[in-house]
């Protein structure tokens, strides 16, 4: 990882299964990620495991 994230770099072992950068430069973190960490923020995240949808505040039942 590069100086623009130093302060990802310091979070642990976040590997390259675990975000990607959007063509923006915005960090987005993946369903694996999301798994590993072992609950949901809702943030209403991309790629959330947990099926939150943040416009309702519920999360789907899948």
């Amino acid at each position: 990882m590069d100086n623009e994230m130093s302060g990802f770099s310091r979070r642990g072992n976040l590997t390259e299964a675990d975000y990607y950068l959007s063509p923006e430069g915005h960090i987005v973190f993946t369903e694996t990620y999301h798994l590993k960490r072992g609950y949901c923020c809702k943030s209403g995240c991309k790629h959330c495991p947990y099926g939150y949808d943040k416009k309702t505040d519920t999360f789907s039942k899948d």
